[in-house]
């Protein structure tokens, strides 16, 4: 693979501290399996043979001793720790392995859960010699009851608005909602080259992106970018039609100079390896094709800095970066692997009632009369008689005593469920211990220690 594979997996889940107050976020369990294990399973698949992760130290010490990461991954992973308490975007996080980075970069979230091919966007980087390629898929409603939000009105995202042209694929134009207070306006030089432009909504961004090398150069030399989807893929996007990225002309040393001090661009604003000019040129100049329909201007018009979008219209992605995404997540991430629904070292009793659409995770126990449907058990989780667990997500090391009643809920790991506990949509901490008479107030201290921390 000609590419250099990078997946970022030191996010601290922001959006989830319910759940990553105690797993940082790569290593939250999904489907039993750690949620980073997804993607660089999806990396493997497709040929790369090694992967440069950018984490902490946290998840690098829970990585040595993981044993899907460990006897699931065969590629070689080359660990890169940052701080932990660093305000470090992705951007920044790419800046800071660039002495790493010899070609053109394919960049992954750890928390990237998808069946895409991933070709289609490889072939579109390829193709077209793009700048950047990048998959957005469209957005979920997610339909399960969250726990701890029953009867909360749910608080819409604000929007991205992406322009496309004819073919789908040419990614013209990119805003979000937040930042059209006067409407939507697109740049003449966009429309005097693209006159059609097609306007997407309701599209999510997978963060997973293909970049020239010379993109990871530029980032070295402008430090003020901090976060690839905010503001870099922009940026990108709005530069494609600027006139000191695509103008033909040649500067003397002069209006070079003051090009420089006027906008601290430098040689690599072009963000186009020197080593494939000469040839993207003579294909330019000999074919009759173009990537824009109706008129036969030369292909791409001239521009050298090219953005791409594979968006894709079926299939699984989700970025698990909610409570809601997490949770649908754990329902669906069992359908991508065919794997046996109970792993062989648990210990299931004859008279348990197991439904198709559940898991049992590695040395379980399970005890009569129990009822399990549309569920994952954790690995090493007990599960004692008489209880039932209904659409509900166990981690690791859980206890559920007798008779309990668990419908919608998340109990993270090492928690212990009381006898007789009825629970319904709720939200159990890590390591918390839940008696009949106190669960919401077990639940109650689990938000206050997070506020705490």
């Amino acid at each position: 693979m000609e590419l250099q594979a990078v997946l970022m997996a030191a996010g601290g889940g922001s959006r989830m501290t319910d759940l990553t107050y105690n797993t940082p976020k790569p290593m939250l369990p999904v489907g039993n399996k750690p949620l980073m294990w997804y993607p660089l399973n999806l990396l493997e698949r497709v040929g790369f043979e090694e992967v440069i992760v950018i984490t902490t130290r946290e998840v690098q010490k829970m990585m040595s001793t993981d044993p899907k990461i460990k006897q699931d991954v065969k590629m070689k992973l080359d660990v890169v720790c940052i701080q932990e308490d660093g305000d470090m975007g992705t951007a920044d996080a790419l800046r800071y392995i660039q002495q790493k980075i010899k070609t053109d970069v394919l960049v992954a979230s750890c928390d990237l859960i998808t069946d895409v091919a991933l070709h289609e966007v490889v072939d579109l980087f390829r193709a077209h010699n793009a700048t950047l390629a990048m998959l957005m898929s469209k957005a979920h409603e997610f339909t399960e009851t969250v726990p701890g939000q029953k009867g909360k009105k749910k608080t819409g995202e604000q929007r991205d608005f992406v322009g496309v042209d004819q073919s789908g694929k040419r990614l013209l134009f990119m805003a979000n909602e937040a930042d059209l207070e006067d409407g939507l306006s697109v740049r003449k030089s966009i429309m005097r080259k693209h006159p059609r432009m097609h306007i997407k909504t309701g599209l999510v961004d997978a963060h997973l992106y293909c970049l020239k090398k010379a993109v990871v150069d530029f980032l070295s030399e402008n430090k003020s970018i901090s976060s690839i989807r905010g503001e870099l893929v922009p940026y990108l996007v709005r530069k494609q039609f600027s006139k000191t990225t695509n103008s033909q002309k040649p500067k003397d040393d002069t209006e070079d100079q003051n090009q420089k001090k006027t906008d601290g661009s430098t040689n690599h604003e072009l963000l186009i390896s020197s080593r494939d000019e000469c040839l993207l040129q003579l294909a330019q100049e000999r074919s009759c094709w173009n990537d824009h329909r109706g008129d036969m201007s030369e292909a791409y018009h001239g521009g050298k800095l090219r953005c791409y979008v594979h968006i894709m219209d079926q299939g699984l992605c989700y970025r698990v970066n909610t409570l809601a995404a997490y949770i649908e997540a754990n329902r669906m991430a069992p359908k991508l692997f065919e794997e046996p629904a109970v792993h062989p070292s648990a210990v299931i009793s004859e008279r348990c009632q197991m439904g198709s659409d559940s898991i049992i995770g590695a040395q379980c126990q399970v005890a009569d009369k129990t009822s399990i449907k549309r569920s994952t058990i954790g690995n090493s989780t007990t599960v004692k008689e008489k209880v039932k667990v209904t659409n509900s997500i166990i981690m690791h090391g859980v206890t559920i005593e007798e008779g309990c009643n668990i419908q919608g809920s998340v109990i993270c790991s090492n928690a212990v469920i009381g006898r007789g506990a009825d629970l319904k949509y709720c939200l159990v901490g890590n390591g918390q211990r839940i008696e009949p008479e106190d669960i919401v107030i077990g639940i109650q201290n689990h938000v206050k220690l997070q506020k705490k921390g």
